[in-house]
């Protein structure tokens, strides 16, 4: 699994509850929070998150962004048992 990146400025949205989630829930899962992901268009606009250098995840809740990153994290963990 890619690390999962966090905008700071985004957390108004409710990306640092995902964060925790997810760091109690897997921890040995790579998280960043990063000062600004660049994403301001999103940022400004609704919940988001970043899987490695380039998957943008966007979602109109933290609940909505959770259960996205969820199912990566579920895909991720399916693909590397099967390899």
């Amino acid at each position: 699994m890619k690390t999962i990146k966090y905008c700071c400025r985004n957390e108004k949205f409710g990306s640092k509850q995902i964060y925790k989630s997810l760091k109690n829930e897997y921890p040995d899962l790579k998280q960043k929070k990063k000062d600004c992901l660049g994403n301001c268009k999103h940022c400004k606009k609704e919940c988001i998150a970043m899987i490695g250098k380039k998957e943008l995840l966007c979602a109109a809740s933290p609940d909505l962004l959770y259960a996205q990153i969820k199912q990566i994290i579920a895909e991720s963990r399916a693909e590397s048992v099967m390899a």
